[in-house]
């Protein structure tokens, strides 16, 4: 009861003083006063109050639970022991995303000047390749690409097949931002630079290309976000990358610790990104 009672009077407080700030803040709406800040930081803080409340409340009430979350979870020993081990397979990770960013790209272009083609030949045949990828779980084309080439020769190392799969996967997505890229300049733009003498590929590659890789950039950065996570998911074929040490590192000390290291790298690398990502959007948006 002496705890309950603790507890009760901060929780009768948080109310209060959210009840108290929601009556002050609708008199001063109607009264056109000022003072309408005061009133919502007050409501505020009466919400971050009962929160606080509530998860002091938790951790007292599972302090043994929360004491084998944190050994299984962020146990220091063990992090310090697979820190370094984590840190050089991220090094892999990086380098087999940005490695098959390189070519996505490359692809990615090609499938989309297909997709956009006068010659009918070439659309379907794009057109087909992106929606069957599209269509297809990453990693069973993985496992298609490292496991089923083998039966025709193609015997590729592992880095290799993560490759070649991630660049197949993610070409038939950024084509279509390509594409929408493209289709987004005037073909006034196109026209005009035609009537200036120039060949269609000319037009294409002075004229409408330039504008179109600057409306896609941010978009092709989120993709690039998604092919870094997605990464992981070359583990399964056996490849040393830093979700696969993790997960063998998990196995061997019976310890969740080791993936906890693993999403500290993800997201050191993904988080700023996304920040780049946004930054482009607004700087794309306001047309800078």
């Amino acid at each position: 009861m002496g705890i309950l009672g603790l507890t009760a009077l901060p929780v009768a407080g948080g109310i209060l003083a959210i009840v108290f700030a929601r009556l002050a803040k609708d008199r001063i709406i109607h009264s056109d006063q000022e003072g309408d800040g005061l009133a919502t930081a007050g409501q505020t803080l009466g919400v971050i109050s009962l929160v606080l409340i509530g998860l002091a409340a938790v951790v007292f009430f599972m302090q043994d639970n929360l004491k084998e979350f944190y050994e299984d979870f962020f146990n220091w020993e063990t992090m310090r022991f697979w820190f370094p081990k984590l840190a050089k397979a991220f090094l892999t990770t990086l380098k087999l995303a940005v490695v098959s960013e390189f070519f996505i790209l490359i692809f990615g272009l090609i499938l989309a000047l297909m997709r956009i083609s006068r010659l009918r030949t070439f659309r379907f045949a794009a057109a087909v390749y992106i929606d069957v990828i599209r269509g297809l779980p990453l990693i069973l084309q993985i496992f298609i690409i490292y496991f089923g080439l083998s039966y025709l020769g193609l015997n590729f190392s592992r880095f290799t097949a993560g490759v070649v799969s991630l660049t197949v996967c993610y070409a038939a997505y950024e084509a279509e931002i390509f594409r929408a890229g493209i289709e987004s300049i005037h073909k006034g733009q196109m026209e005009a630079a035609r009537s200036l003498g120039m060949t269609y590929l000319q037009s294409m590659r002075y004229i409408v290309l330039p504008q179109a890789v600057r409306r896609v950039i941010p978009p092709l950065s989120n993709e690039f976000v998604m092919l870094t996570k997605d990464t992981a998911l070359v583990a399964f074929i056996g490849m040393s990358e830093v979700f696969q040490v993790g997960k063998e590192a998990m196995g061997r000390d019976a310890n969740v610790t080791p993936l906890m290291g693993v999403a500290f790298f993800f997201l050191l690398v993904t988080i700023p990104a996304m920040r780049v990502v946004q930054y482009l959007e607004k700087r794309m948006g306001r047309g800078d």
